[in-house]
């Protein structure tokens, strides 16, 4: 007797790292049967086609959602809107639609532009998982084994479609969790947003100064560390920045009055000041469980 898969056809539209990862993640649980992708680059999908990460494709969006089960969207924030609107009338009443989002708030509001009220069978999500490559080379099977995958169901959303996400994400080792969107965002404003900001601003300060082939020379392990996540995907992240602009806007604006505060203290040469910060610093990410 063959085994009834979990999801009988899945449609990734965004068949990158994330989307590329699900995929193969689901494969090897066994708990998929058709793999439909989708996406704007043919290169990347015939990749996907190669790796065996998808069965089939369509560049066309609306012909790849044809009687999936669910439809995964795993594009750019930018992207989501276009997306969801292009497919909208090509979807069973039964298919269940999630994304991957890293700003739910704009999402949502996305989905109710375009049909006036949010589905019960759309399910807001957000993998916390990822590195700074992308495309579906970069996509494994364990990418997201450990790591916690937040859910964002609204008062619409129908039980049975939020069961069904939540143990798509389950077999592929996640913890799920679910959030309010609003408080998704802040969180994620300053844990993740912020971060990459950061990296990205520093990169780029050091990158326009007269001596910077000697800097990134002699940087040491911290530098490298940190700025790491200045590698992922800009378009990707310009996105991120402008979807949650107000979120990051707050967590820029404390951060930047606490800079302010240690650069006065350094100034006036207010040692205890630095100790204070670095100590609490310390404290608090010994104290965190991140590892």
């Amino acid at each position: 007797m063959t085994k009834q898969v979990l999801i009988p056809r899945l449609c990734v539209i965004g068949v990158g790292l994330i989307g590329g990862s699900l995929a193969r993640a689901l494969r090897e649980a066994g708990e998929v049967g058709e793999v439909v992708g989708s996406g704007r680059g043919e290169e990347n999908l015939r990749a996907a086609l190669r790796l065996g990460v998808v069965d089939r494709y369509e560049l066309d969006p609306a012909r790849a959602v044809v009687d999936a089960d669910v439809v995964v969207i795993a594009v750019p924030l930018g992207a989501i809107e276009p997306v969801l609107r292009a497919i909208a009338p090509y979807l069973k009443p039964t298919t269940v639609v999630t994304d991957v989002g890293s700003a739910k708030g704009d999402v949502v509001a996305d989905v109710e532009r375009i049909y006036g009220h949010v589905p019960a069978n759309f399910v807001p999500g957000h993998p916390i998982a990822g590195t700074e490559r992308s495309g579906v080379e970069a996509s494994f099977a364990t990418l997201f084994q450990g790591r916690r995958v937040i859910l964002t169901p609204l008062a619409e959303t129908a039980a049975s479609a939020h069961h069904l996400i939540k143990r798509m994400w389950e077999q592929t080792g996640a913890e799920v969790v679910d959030m309010g969107v609003r408080h998704h965002d802040a969180v994620l404003a300053a844990t993740s947003h912020l971060p990459h900001m950061l990296a990205y601003t520093l990169v780029d300060t050091l990158a326009r100064l007269d001596d910077r082939a000697e800097i990134f020379r002699y940087a040491a392990g911290g530098f490298r560390d940190f700025s790491r996540i200045a590698s992922s995907d800009p378009k990707m992240w310009h996105d991120i920045c402008i979807a949650n602009r107000e979120q990051l806007l707050e967590m820029i604006s404390l951060f930047s009055a606490d800079l302010t505060r240690l650069a006065e203290a350094i100034r006036s040469d207010d040692r205890a000041a630095i100790l204070a910060t670095f100590q609490r610093a310390k404290r608090a990410r010994d104290n965190l469980y991140l590892d």
